[in-house]
């Protein structure tokens, strides 16, 4: 670690960063790195230590007092304004961001997006600290490309679907199709964060996942998440696949997403927050454009994956349709394509993605089918001891 240095040959002084949703699956692979790779310290705050446990205990580990778990719901708790005092930089990570409680709980995606971020925005920016927030792709909504005739030649032009943060318009659904709900508290929390940037000074940097993708990501149903509940399309198809159950793809799976591994996702915000002269006022696309595939394809490649991780055979019937009504319920909108615009990272940071969505698919599954197995033989375990 001695002798580290920035984009720019300058040394790296060890910093102490507020992590806000560290026990994510964003932040527990972020503290890992900040722990393993670096001298900085880590004030990680959540309301589940469950996913960074293995970086708390034992004491014995060598970046023992380099990471403190403050157990806070940052709606309600006056402690958040010290840890982010105390820090010279915060990552907010926290958020509702499951589309399944898009239409059903819209007042608490939009309480939890914009509402409950807005005290953090406002500490790091009255208290002259730096803060790198996380937002989404959704909040580019659909394409242009999507309202064009579908025989339309524009449709190929990638001005009409590749998404720039600073020439690409954010298009929402009408209101009464809440799954936008989320989108919208995310864009004007940006807007604010920006706002504040340009009035008040704020060092900020905003950063857009296209759809992150690793070993403990969103979570399986009963195993390490609660027993209800509808994860994001990569769990859902997980959770399928772990109990030999059809795949369900929401409207014929016709929409399009490009995927990007955790540990390449993180190389970028390490970048980001070790070179805050380069990384400072922008706002940061972090997905592989190479990576992308239709849902239906995606559901397609899952099945091959798990057949050769667990040995498994695929179901004769591997997946079934089921309308976006019946599976998420009234006011339900998708996106068509979410295909990110690297140019601005890649002139900033120098970054690039190099997992190819084969070798992401493998290693997440590989890690959930072990998780799960282990899940199984300790409620059989249970069981017999009863």
């Amino acid at each position: 670690m001695a002798g580290r240095v920035d984009l720019d040959g300058n040394p790296i002084k060890p910093m102490t960063i507020c992590m806000i949703g560290a026990g994510g699956f964003i932040g527990s692979h972020l503290c890992e790195k900040l722990m393993s790779e670096t001298p900085h310290t880590v004030l990680a705050v959540d309301v589940y230590s469950d996913k960074i446990k293995h970086l708390l205990e034992p004491t014995s580990l060598p970046w023992n007092g380099r990471i403190q778990f403050h157990r806070i719901n940052i709606k309600n708790d006056s402690r958040l304004e010290g840890l982010i005092k105390m820090a010279d930089l915060t990552v907010n990570l926290a958020a509702i961001c499951t589309p399944a409680d898009y239409n059903t709980r819209p007042l608490d995606t939009i309480y939890s997006n914009f509402i409950d971020a807005l005290p953090v925005v406002k500490y790091c920016s009255e208290n002259g600290k730096r803060l790198i927030h996380f937002s989404t792709c959704e909040v580019y909504g659909k394409t242009i490309g999507a309202f064009l005739p579908e025989d339309s030649p524009l449709r190929q032009d990638p001005a009409y679907f590749v998404l720039s943060e600073e020439a690409s318009p954010c298009i929402f659904g009408p209101i009464e199709k809440q799954r936008w709900s989320y989108a919208c508290a995310k864009q004007l929390i940006e807007r604010l964060i920006y706002a504040e940037g340009a009035e008040n000074g704020l060092e900020f940097t905003i950063v857009r996942p296209f759809n992150w993708i690793g070993p403990r990501m969103d979570f399986i149903p009963g195993i390490d998440g609660p027993s209800e509940g509808v994860p994001r399309v990569l769990a859902c198809f997980s959770n399928n696949l772990l109990r030999h159950e059809p795949l369900k793809l929401v409207d014929g799976g016709h929409s399009q997403r490009t995927f990007i591994y955790i540990k390449d996702a993180i190389e970028a915000v390490f970048l980001m927050i070790e070179n805050p002269a380069r990384a400072n006022g922008h706002i940061f696309n972090v997905g592989n454009p190479n990576n992308e595939v239709t849902v239906k394809q995606l559901a397609e490649m899952m099945t091959q994956v798990y057949s050769k991780v667990s040995g498994e055979t695929p179901l004769e019937t591997p997946t079934v349709d089921v309308s976006s009504k019946e599976f998420y319920g009234e006011g339900y909108d998708d996106s068509d394509k979410r295909i990110p615009d690297m140019t601005i990272i890649n002139r900033q940071l120098g970054w690039n993605p190099k997992t190819s969505l084969w070798d992401l698919l493998e290693s997440t599954l590989t890690y959930q089918h072990r998780t799960y197995a282990e899940a199984v033989k300790q409620a059989m375990s249970k069981t017999t001891t009863n």
